[in-house]
């Protein structure tokens, strides 16, 4: 028989001890006091008292001790739960209170049943009301001394011997049994750091604050400790918590309870808002026990003593470890390309991987089309979070062709795309990234009016390198409200790291204009936003391309932090004959175009694409080609939707030229 199975025994045998002591004190209520009576009595209470000996104890002195009952409170929570697990006390109970229409336990039973009686037990500060071990069952008009007493059902199941958690927990919190059960070394280390620091605190648990975005690993880690403490770790969202004081004082009094009948901890959930900080607050200045906070930001609690740890991804040489031990050996190379490009935890890249075993991976063997599945898959990983807070750009199979701009500036393209491909290479294995001061960022300032190719440019990156390319308006991102500019652009760099993203920020002038001089709070808060942003930018893995109209407009010293600054000048004559030879498909049936007279309107090369659109759909609803005076038709439209001057001397001296022709 093992320990548990033993202990089991003797919690029976105690209580059926103590159900018999208990039948005989109804039954000595009933009649005049007999010696032999007395005898018995003792007898039966020295069979407890031996039985109650043991270690560990039976279940309902663990409780009484944990939860500071005295003797009387002990006995009549003792007469509550007899009720449940022999029929006979019932009628005991109305035969000892004279009384056929009482056939359950009562506070003045109690008091004539039991010794030391305690008459303050039924106040809402003692333990056997405060901890809800009894309800009492008092109609209007009856006195609380005749009232029925009934023990809690998950106290009832506790003095058992059956340790669950309580059913009215169950809604709130879970197991945390999703965490992963593995820690790369540098996790590893922070566990350990922490169990350690858990171990050598006082007798009172310290609060824990888990730091970070990375939720899983805190999870994992949390688990890692609560595990070698001896404590089930279950998890809480605090959105999930009642917000009216009434019902989350009745959750904390269950979970209190549960916490001393239970070897629990709690992981609990912050967001990232301050809807919920009122009842937060309240909640930690109530709950004992180890608490696990897992949060974004560093959170502030001078309720008792606190641990932080700051909770980052695995290394990048971790990831390639992993990816390896996931994929096998012979991916070598691929782990190296993946782990260099995205930025995953350990349950990232087990989904990804056990995705991938499941559809794709089994029927292909050569290295490369496992790269290119991987890849895609981590792609797909990513999306969820960023298609809520970002417009996903289809990048199509844009050509360099496309891209019509200077040389110089070409080169400074093709150099961005090297940089991001070849990251992993320099900065991980020649070991460059140990030297950066300000992070491995890479980010580009596209400058350039409306239709001179700026998100073009964005989307041939993309495709080139096969990442997703992902556009903010920072128009939209900003707020009014003092910190929310800065969750809004934390909550998108989180997010986009893991996936390796392109991040297109339009309309940046929004918020990178020449910083003025402080003059107002406004103008502080103004300048903090511009110094998040350049720091997330910096740190961020991927690439960042901030797009302007206005470049004279941006702060000098901002541009200073940017890698790349690549101009989009407005397209000359020869520019835009090379935009109009391109923009129609093969496809489309069109006549003999002059190019170079098209080429004499100025024209952005978005407006060109708008034109070449609006002219194929009038030939198309007309039945016939796309002609050139189609074209010149939606040119003049364009012109209007510019409020651009409309020269129609210039264009029937076209038109002319083409009749002649």
């Amino acid at each position: 028989m093992n320990d548990l199975a033993a202990w089991h025994k003797t919690n029976d045998d105690y209580l059926s001890a103590a159900i018999s002591w208990l039948r005989l004190r109804l039954m000595h209520l009933t009649k005049a006091h007999e010696d032999d009576d007395a005898e018995t009595l003792e007898g039966a209470r020295s069979a407890m008292q031996q039985l109650a000996s043991t270690d560990p104890p039976p279940a309902l002195l663990i409780l009484s001790q944990r939860l500071g009952l005295a003797r009387f409170e002990t006995d009549v929570l003792l007469l509550c739960a007899a009720m449940e697990f022999d029929t006979r006390i019932a009628a005991l109970c109305a035969k000892a209170q004279n009384d056929a229409t009482r056939p359950y336990p009562t506070f003045a039973l109690a008091l004539a049943l039991f010794d030391e009686p305690v008459w303050e037990a039924l106040s809402p500060e003692r333990p056997l009301r405060f901890w809800q071990l009894i309800e009492i069952n008092q109609p209007a008009a009856q006195t609380l001394t005749v009232s029925a007493l009934r023990a809690d059902e998950r106290v009832v199941s506790y003095i058992k011997g059956l340790n669950y958690l309580d059913d009215r927990l169950k809604t709130l919190i879970i197991p945390m049994t999703d965490a992963i059960d593995i820690l790369p070394p540098s996790q590893l280390q922070q566990a350990e750091k922490l169990l350690q620091s858990i171990q050598a605190s006082p007798s009172e648990w310290p609060m824990v604050n888990l730091v970070g975005v990375d939720s899983a690993s805190k999870r994992a880690i949390a688990n890692y400790v609560t595990r070698s403490i001896g404590l089930v770790c279950y998890r809480l969202s605090a959105e999930l918590l009642p917000t009216a004081w009434a019902e989350l004082e009745t959750f904390v009094r269950l979970y209190q309870r549960e916490s001393y009948l239970l070897p629990l901890a709690l992981y609990l959930e912050i967001p990232d808002t301050d809807k919920v900080l009122p009842v937060i607050i309240r909640l930690l200045a109530r709950l004992n026990g180890l608490l696990l906070l897992d949060t974004r930001e560093p959170h502030s609690s001078t309720e008792r003593g606190m641990v932080p740890l700051d909770v980052t991804k695995p290394t990048s040489a971790e990831q390639a470890a992993i990816w390896r031990q996931m994929l096998g050996n012979n991916a070598s190379s691929t782990a190296a390309v993946l782990a260099g490009q995205f930025n995953l935890n350990v349950a990232d890249i087990r989904h990804v991987t056990y995705t991938l075993l499941n559809t794709t991976l089994p029927a292909k063997t050569e290295a490369p089309a496992i790269q290119e599945d991987a890849w895609q898959a981590c792609l797909l990983a990513a999306r969820p979070r960023l298609d809520a807070l970002a417009q996903r750009l289809e990048v199509k199979a844009r050509r360099w062709e496309d891209l019509v701009l200077p040389d110089a500036e070409i080169n400074t393209v093709q150099q961005i795309i090297n940089q991001v491909d070849q990251r992993h290479h320099v900065y991980e294995q020649w070991g460059f990234g140990r030297r950066m001061t300000r992070g491995l960022g890479i980010s580009a300032l596209f400058s350039g009016e409306s239709g001179t190719g700026k998100t073009l440019a964005a989307e041939v990156i993309a495709h080139r390198l096969k990442l997703d390319l992902y556009r903010i308006d920072l128009s939209q991102v900003v707020s009014k409200y003092i910190g929310e500019t800065e969750k809004n652009l934390r909550r998108l760099f989180d997010a986009a790291e893991d996936g390796g993203t392109i991040l297109f920020f339009d309309e940046a002038d929004a918020l990178f204009g020449k910083r003025s001089e402080v003059k107002d709070s406004h103008d502080r808060y103004a300048n903090i936003e511009i110094n998040y942003l350049l720091q997330r930018m910096e740190a961020f893995r991927g690439l960042a391309i901030l797009a302007s109209n206005m470049k004279s407009a941006l702060d000098t010293a901002f541009m200073r932090r940017l890698r790349f600054i690549v101009n989009f000048p407005f397209p000359g004559l020869a520019e835009r004959k090379r935009i109009w030879e391109r923009i129609f498909p093969e496809e489309a049936d069109k006549e003999m175009l002059d190019y170079d007279r098209l080429s004499r309107f100025n024209l952005t090369g978005g407006s060109i694409q708008n034109i070449a659109i609006n002219a194929a759909f009038l030939a198309a609803s007309t039945g016939c080609v796309i002609t050139m005076p189609l074209i010149f038709e939606a040119i003049r439209g364009e012109f209007r939707k510019l409020e651009k001057p409309i020269n129609e001397a210039e264009f029937r001296f076209i038109q002319a030229v083409e009749i002649q022709a």
